[in-house]
């Protein structure tokens, strides 16, 4: 499988930018990458989206841009539900996606967003200590731990703008899956992705916490094996 065939796009999950999915890009080669939130530091990165649905725009078009064929979407946490409704999107722009595979999840019929965590860094910060200790823990520095909180918050926010009901029903396959220890789903939850496609359901589990089994060898082994029986 190359580039022009097929390639795993990742979406980061709130106050993210990406790091969490370095084992999985390592491991699925070079025909993965995540994409860009509006407003990320860094060169091009530009200011911040105004919404939630300029997020998924912008993510859409970055899809469109590369030379790709039924893209393989995988997003974490918040990044789920901006890959659901960027899968939306590209088939409305005539791009079908191979699969989604929401991670660390509710289905969005079960999205709840505490506003608590959306009212600034402090109050984001908090929430991050509850729902995945290591994110902040793991920061280089204050600094960063303030960027990350900061953006989290953000993300929420906009994620509170999020309506589900209007996201078009996808055909594709969908596939959900949590880490035993997530405190911020169960499996209940996260088996209502099945009701956001007319196509297949799988559900995963895998052991760790919130973001931890994106390092994971197993979870590693089972997207490789999706992306082949995807691609098919």
């Amino acid at each position: 499988m190359n580039d022009a065939e097929s390639a795993t796009v990742f979406f980061p999950g709130a106050g993210s930018f990406g790091a969490e999915f370095r084992p999985l890009t390592h491991a699925l080669g070079r025909s993965s990458w995540p994409v860009r939130y509006p407003g990320r530091p860094g060169r091009d990165y530009g200011a911040p989206a105004a919404s939630f649905d300029a997020v998924v725009q912008a993510c859409a078009e970055q899809i469109v841009q590369r030379p790709a064929a039924r893209p393989l979407l995988v997003g974490h946490s918040y990044g789920a539900y901006v890959a659901y409704a960027t899968a939306a999107r590209l088939r409305e722009a005539g791009v079908e996606v191979a699969a989604l595979v929401a991670v660390g999840a509710a289905g969005p019929g079960r999205l709840r967003v505490p506003e608590q965590a959306t009212a600034g860094p402090a109050e984001a910060a908090a929430y991050l200590d509850r729902a995945d200790p290591g994110v902040l823990a793991g920061a280089p520095s204050d600094e960063w731990r303030t960027v990350v909180a900061e953006t989290t918050a953000q993300d929420l926010r906009l994620l509170r703008q999020f309506t589900p009901a209007t996201v078009p029903g996808l055909h594709c396959p969908v596939l959900a899956a949590r880490g035993t220890e997530d405190p911020l789903t169960t499996d209940d939850t996260i088996a209502a992705w099945r009701h956001t496609t007319t196509g297949s359901f799988t559900l995963r589990t895998f052991p760790g916490g919130h973001s931890g089994l994106l390092r994971s060898p197993d979870c590693a082994s089972w997207l490789q094996r999706v992306r082949e029986t995807a691609g098919a």
